[in-house]
């Protein structure tokens, strides 16, 4: 360990949480100061954004001209020196420290990676932080690769047959109804702290969340899904858990959103849409087709082949550009080295939710609700409870509404507990040879109906009770 202090034995934490000596907590806590200060400057999303003029160039080019575009690299030596200063005051080897640590070298390697920016370092420094296609999940042998495949082969299957995928086509709503609705939905579950919902008239994206505002395009038009997703994504769990990390007075360093953060908080927002019924095929399937995308990069195609290969899943042309950005930004648009951040919400939700599965069956619905008193990785729940035994990490005041009353999720795990028991393999094949003996569908039947986007109504409308 580097620079270890002059502490003595029973000031170190080695053993049960109670061993937490005062001692030791102010070392810590000056720790997690100075690691709140090196990571300020590494703000990886605003670091590889791009301005609006590339958009513009590369339409004005036909579609045919690689995008131009211009980086700032950050320097990291100083960050570096601050890292090594937290470090230092880190000694022990409990939960706690190794959280400590590995917050320091995320976000060193966060640095060295913005410090590459544009080049194949960044590519390779992106994989550490964030990972791949693929990746393995918990050594069990499948990967978010395999997950992007099997929801493209299962999803896009439907397209064939008269179902609509993300009710857009049912109702409409401007960005002014949009920010109307939301503002009311987000006063009634934040109060005093609710985020702003901002018109703007330009937006990368139709709509980006910030740590206490919502801005959302002029001129976008939405579904009700979109609502809904926007409301359970961004704001009950991004903002929530912001907002829960600033309230953190003893470590506000659960307020940073640094990129040791990013698979667990992506998961946790990408299951609050599964949970809450918020969930469409076309939104699985914009997070299968990034991931898709990524390796494709990683195997060489550019910026034009990523935007075409969007073009035939979007079939809207500023939809595909910016999907083909999100993949490119930060790495080199001429192929090979993309920036892999996106790989990580099928990633994190799988982790999530297996995380909660297992957390329900050991009664420990404490660390449920614990993933939303800040920025964490769920592999930072033994750090985060041995604080709050100490009373160094308050519980969260901002939950949202599936996880401050878990009636449902309880309900939900528990049945899936037992499914997860039998042989699936018996189970498809005896329902595809029943399926296979079945009359053709009739036209028409499988359409799907308002009922559908009543769904994700009712979820938005619930949050309005809490």
């Amino acid at each position: 360990m580097e620079g270890g202090s002059s502490a003595t034995t029973s000031d170190t934490l080695s053993g049960p949480a109670d061993s937490l000596s005062p001692a030791v907590i102010e070392r810590l806590k000056s720790a997690a100061t100075l690691l709140r200060k090196a990571e300020k400057p590494v703000r990886v999303l605003r670091a590889v954004a791009w301005g609006p003029e590339v958009a513009e160039r590369f339409f004005a080019s036909g579609e045919k001209e690689l995008p131009q575009v211009s980086y700032t690299p950050l320097d990291a030596a100083p960050i570096h020196e601050t890292l090594k200063a937290a470090k230092a005051l880190i000694d022990g080897d409990g939960p706690v420290q190794a959280w400590l640590l590995r917050i320091a070298d995320v976000i060193g390697v966060g640095a060295d990676m913005l410090a590459g920016i544009g080049t194949k370092e960044f590519h390779r420094q992106s994989l550490r932080l964030y990972g791949s296609p693929q990746a393995d999940l918990l050594n069990c042998d499948v990967r978010p690769l395999d997950l992007a495949r099997m929801l493209d082969y299962v999803l896009s299957s439907f397209h064939n047959l008269e179902v609509n995928l993300d009710a857009s086509g049912e109702h409409s709503t401007t960005a002014e109804e949009l920010a109307t609705r939301m503002t009311s939905v987000l006063s009634r579950h934040f109060a005093e702290c609710a985020p702003k919902v901002e018109l703007v008239d330009h937006l990368s994206s139709n709509a980006l969340a910030g740590a206490r505002y919502i801005r959302i395009r002029k001129g976008a038009v939405f579904s009700d899904r979109d609502l809904a997703q926007l409301v359970q994504h961004e704001a009950f769990v991004h903002i929530a858990t912001s907002l829960n990390g600033s309230a953190q007075a003893v470590f506000p360093i659960l307020a940073a959103g640094h990129p040791g953060t990013t698979r667990t908080q992506e998961g946790l927002a990408v299951f609050a849409e599964l949970i809450s019924g918020a969930m469409d095929p076309s939104r699985l399937l914009r997070l299968a087709d990034r991931v898709l995308a990524i390796q494709m990069a990683m195997d060489g195609a550019n910026f034009i082949e990523l935007y075409r290969f969007f073009g035939e899943r979007t079939h809207d042309k500023f939809s595909a550009f910016e999907n083909a950005r999100r993949v490119v930004r930060g790495g080199m648009v001429e192929g090979g080295a993309p920036f892999t951040k996106d790989s990580v919400y099928l990633e994190g939700l799988v982790r999530v939710h297996n995380f909660l599965r297992i957390a329900v069956q050991e009664s420990r619905v404490d660390c449920i609700r614990l993933l939303f008193a800040g920025k964490m990785d769920i592999e930072d729940m033994p750090a985060i409870t041995t604080l709050a035994a100490h009373g160094l990490c308050t519980f969260p005041r901002f939950l949202p509404p599936w996880a401050r009353d878990l009636r449902f999720l309880l309900s939900y795990i528990a049945y899936s507990s037992f499914l997860n028991r039998m042989n699936l393999e018996r189970v498809r094949d005896h329902y595809k040879d029943m399926l296979n003996s079945c009359a053709p569908p009739v036209p028409g039947n499988a359409q799907s109906g308002p009922a559908a986007s009543a769904v994700a109504t009712h979820a938005l409308g619930a949050t309005g009770d809490h």
